[in-house]
């Protein structure tokens, strides 16, 4: 190891090629280029090995990090994608779209001079190159299983959970709203950071597993709930959260403001060759207008960089807080300034202005208080401070809560919190229904893919511990 590895002292970080801006700007395609081996192995050597590796501590998945970049600077890449395997259902997706400079890198214990190990890269790679050899296997099981579950909500949760139950022999049916599988994966995230073929192959691969998926389905609508119920000897919730919070200022209604989940799904809808009438229409097309995006996280980032791809004339981020304080990954913040987004700092909308349409928002300056009881420093506006943003197109991408679930299934039965989230026990994941299951953001409120995934697997584990609890085995009719 002592070869191998340590070598932060001696290479400098080197993440993969990123691809110029004024290139990136043209297309959606996504913006990293692909490691070398020689690159990849050369990294994965900068780890320090230590004994208590926060890179996995900081990690919602607890990946083994440290064991598969040693396999990887020492070239044995399938040990290396079956070790990353073992804790993450997607890691081909987590090391494009998690946010390491929060999570794994951000918490390296490498001083900071000698910069982190590129573990999202590194991760990539593996998983990309053990796709290109047929190392990634269908979850097969060994022994079918009589009882069946239904997991409604084919997103990052539901899809971890179906996986893992697969593998036990369990019959897993998939219901979703959407037309393709993947829920946000698909619809929310752009491609530039996340090319929809990653995720329509792993659907693909789960089809041929023997995952029934049950699209264009909603539940209260198409099925009600009582019905999954009585066909399902389990059922896992993993809707997600997807109803746009609002800004309750003066104009907020005029036409050319929109919710950010229906702009990013009509462009996405459209990249992947979907007909798009809001689209062909303009309505959600940002090309030769001044967009204003309200807000400051990852979603936010996806809207600026998406507009600019666009060929908006102007793309302005309206944030109330300085950037240090932004929730949104730094490393998008980065990306979206080189591409050209305007950002406006300490400010917030007072009033969106225009005659039936929008042609500008008013913006107050903002100033930093002392910090509320989470640790955030409060924010209050500045008398007489208000200035004036040109608009055709604002987009509010203030973050998302649930639906009313209750109501939306005709299940009074199950309980929310205050904040509309399902309420489970925290241990088992099971709801106040007997044999209902909920995880992921309807739970936990909006937030990562791998914290999504991470309640996938867990809550797998206790349908599988509830089941068993009922009838240890109960092998299929041959």
């Amino acid at each position: 190891m002592a070869e191998r590895m340590l070598q932060f002292v001696r290479l400098q970080q080197a993440p993969p090629e990123k691809r110029a801006a004024t290139e990136r700007r043209a297309d959606f395609g996504e913006i990293y280029r692909e490691f070398a081996a020689e690159a990849a192995t050369a990294q994965a050597s900068r780890c320090s090995q230590c004994g208590v590796p926060f890179c996995s501590v900081h990690c919602p998945l607890n990946n083994d990090i440290p064991d598969w970049l040693k396999l990887t600077a020492e070239g044995r890449l399938e040990e290396a994608y079956e070790v990353s395997a073992a804790t993450n259902t997607f890691p081909e997706i987590c090391g494009r779209i998690c946010p390491q400079d929060r999570l794994c890198e951000g918490n390296c214990v490498i001083e900071k001079d000698f910069e982190s190990v590129t573990i999202g890269a590194v991760e990539k790679y593996i998983t990309e190159t053990a796709w290109e050899r047929g190392w990634v296997k269908p979850p097969t099981p060994r022994v079918e299983r009589a009882e069946s579950i239904g997991i409604i909500g084919a997103g990052p949760a539901g899809l971890a959970a179906a996986e893992k139950l697969r593998r036990r022999g369990y019959q897993v049916h998939v219901y979703d709203r959407y037309d393709r599988a993947g829920g946000l994966l698909i619809y929310g995230i752009p491609n530039f950071k996340l090319e929809k073929s990653v995720v329509l192959r792993r659907w693909d691969q789960y089809r041929s597993a023997g995952i029934h998926f049950h699209l264009d389905t909603a539940i209260g609508r198409d099925i009600s709930f009582a019905a999954l119920r009585a066909r399902h000897d389990a059922i896992f919730v993993a809707t997600g959260v997807y109803q746009a919070r609002d800004i309750e200022t003066p104009g907020c209604a005029l036409e050319g403001i929109v919710p950010a989940l229906d702009y990013l799904t009509a462009s996405n809808r459209e990249n992947l060759g979907d007909a798009v009438p809001e689209f062909a229409s303009g309505a959600l097309d940002a090309r030769g207008k001044r967009v204003v995006v309200v807000g400051g996280g990852d979603t936010a980032m996806d809207c600026v960089r998406t507009a600019i791809r666009q060929g908006a004339a102007s793309v302005t981020c309206l944030y109330r807080r300085d950037k240090a304080n932004m929730p949104g990954s730094m490393r998008e913040v980065k990306n979206a300034e080189e591409e050209g987004v305007i950002f406006t700092w300490l400010a917030a909308p007072e009033a969106f202005l225009g005659d039936g349409r929008i042609s500008g928002v008013r913006a107050i300056r903002m100033h930093l208080g002392l910090p509320d009881p989470t640790g955030r420093q409060q924010v209050a506006p500045i008398p007489g401070s208000a200035f004036d943003i040109p608009c055709d197109l604002a987009i509010k991408a203030l973050g998302f809560d649930p639906e009313d679930l209750p109501a939306a299934f005709g299940e009074p039965g199950l309980p929310v919190t205050r904040w509309g989230t399902l309420t489970v026990n925290q241990k088992t994941f099971m709801t106040a229904l007997p044999g209902v299951f909920a995880g992921g953001d309807i739970v936990r409120g909006a937030s990562l893919v791998v914290w999504a995934i991470r309640d996938g697997r867990d809550a797998a584990e206790q349908v599988h511990a509830f089941i068993q609890a009922k009838a240890p085995v109960r092998q299929a009719a041959e």
